[in-house]
Order: structure tokens, then C-alpha cells, then sequence
């Protein structure tokens, strides 16, 4: 919800730390990963019960993550792979970080309990999964109520007031199973109005294929 309203405004406000961090020599994968790194030390934090700390640690892992994107546009260094990379970043950073709060409820509640942040981590992966196949497919699965951003405020807002961790984890849960309902009837109705056969598939990875090759070779001239 809030990555399709406020991308743009976000992009903008961005850029100009894109254009710093450009002229650090950093690379857009350094700081992925210097996100997974403090995304690993937040679940620690989490599981171990130093809520603050935690939450401290997950607003900062969010900053590379917003960041990278900048940098790759102002160094103009946008890649599939670095794409790819971050994507699969942005998962393992998701069950880390509900991992721990897992790892958190079988200290304060109960195991059964802790099944709650892996349901919630489950139907998120199912969640991104749909969008990438959809969009291998040519079609589009953006939007819903409960996208990456919404998880990681909600998350955020349950580790500053304890108290609300597990209500919200429930919320979340039910947010995020409408979401991927959402996306699910979004992608079945334009597949019923436009059907997609193999060939129209292949024909649409091709052209894809072609504007980043056009792209690759725009960005390599203006290298030269």
C-alpha cells in the first residue's frame, strides 16, 4: 500500500544521499549486505528479549534497504543481478527478523505461540512470490494492505510497546492473508481476460530481455 502511494516521494527525498554515497566508492550490493548484517544482529536482539535494542537495530537494517536503490541511480550501477540480490536479501531479512520474535514468544509465552511470527513470515513469502510470478507471467500483483513496508512499521510499533507485540502479530497475520488473497484475484482476473500462452510468454521475456540489453548498452556508452 504505502510502496505504490509514497515510492515516488520516498525516490525523491533519496536521491540526494544516493548522490553522496556515490562518492564513497560504496556499492549498492555493500550496503545490502551491511543490512543483512544488522538484520542478523536485530533477530538476536528480538530473540534474546532486548526489545529496544531490537527495534533500534530493524529501523537501521531499513536503511541500507532504502538507500541502495538511491545509489544504484546515481552511479548508475541498476543491474538484474544487484535486483535479484536485494530481493532475496529482503526475504532472508524477513524471517530473520520473525525469527526472532518467535524465538522471543517461546521465552515469554509459549512454543505454540511462536508458530504465530512464522505464520505471519509464511504468508509473506507467499505474498512476494505471487508478485514475481506474476510478473514472470507479464502480468501485475502489486498492491494489497499489508505490503513489505507495512510489515516491518507494524513490527516497529510492537517492539516499541511490548505489550502489543502479540495483538499485533495477530493483525498481521489476518493483514497479510487479505493481502495475498488480494494479489491472488488481482492476477486470476487479468489472466481470465488475457489469456497467457507460452508463446506470448516467451515473447514477453524476450522483449524484456531486449529493453535491458538497450539499457546495458546505454549505461556502458555513458561510462565511456
Amino acid at each position: 500500500m504505502f510502496d505504490g502511494h509514497l515510492r515516488s516521494s520516498v525516490d525523491k527525498a533519496v536521491k540526494p544521499l544516493g548522490d553522496g554515497l556515490r562518492r564513497t566508492r560504496m556499492t549498492p550490493d555493500h550496503l545490502t549486505v551491511a543490512g543483512l548484517v544488522i538484520a542478523v544482529g536485530a533477530a538476536i536482539a528480538i530473540g534474546a528479549g532486548y526489545l529496544p535494542l531490537g527495534l533500534l537495530l530493524v529501523i537501521l537494517a531499513a536503511l541500507p534497504d532504502l538507500l541502495d536503490g538511491a545509489l544504484a541511480k546515481a552511479s548508475n550501477t541498476s543491474s538484474q543481478r544487484g535486483a535479484f540480490f536485494d530481493s532475496v536479501i529482503d526475504r532472508v531479512t524477513d524471517a530473520l527478523l520473525f525469527g526472532g520474535v518467535a524465538w522471543y514468544f517461546i521465552g515469554e509465552h509459549s512454543p505454540h505461540i511462536a508458530l504465530l511470527p512464522l505464520a505471519v513470515s509464511s504468508v509473506s513469502s507467499v505474498i512476494s512470490y505471487e508478485r514475481a510470478k506474476a510478473e514472470s507471467l507479464g502480468l501485475s500483483a502489486k498492491g494489497g494492505l499489508m505490503e513489505r513496508a507495512e510489515r516491518i512499521i507494524l513490527l516497529c510499533l510492537g517492539l516499541l510497546f511490548p505489550v502489543l507485540l502479540l495483538p499485533i502479530m495477530w493483525v498481521m497475520l489476518v493483514l497479510v492473508s487479505i493481502t495475498a488473497v488480494q494479489r491472488f484475484v488481482k492476477v486470476w482476473r487479468q489472466a481470465a481476460v488475457a489469456p497467457v500462452t507460452a508463446a506470448k510468454i516467451e515473447q514477453r521475456r524476450s522483449r524484456r530481455q531486449s529493453r535491458r540489453s538497450v539499457r546495458r548498452a546505454r549505461m556502458s556508452s555513458r561510462r565511456r
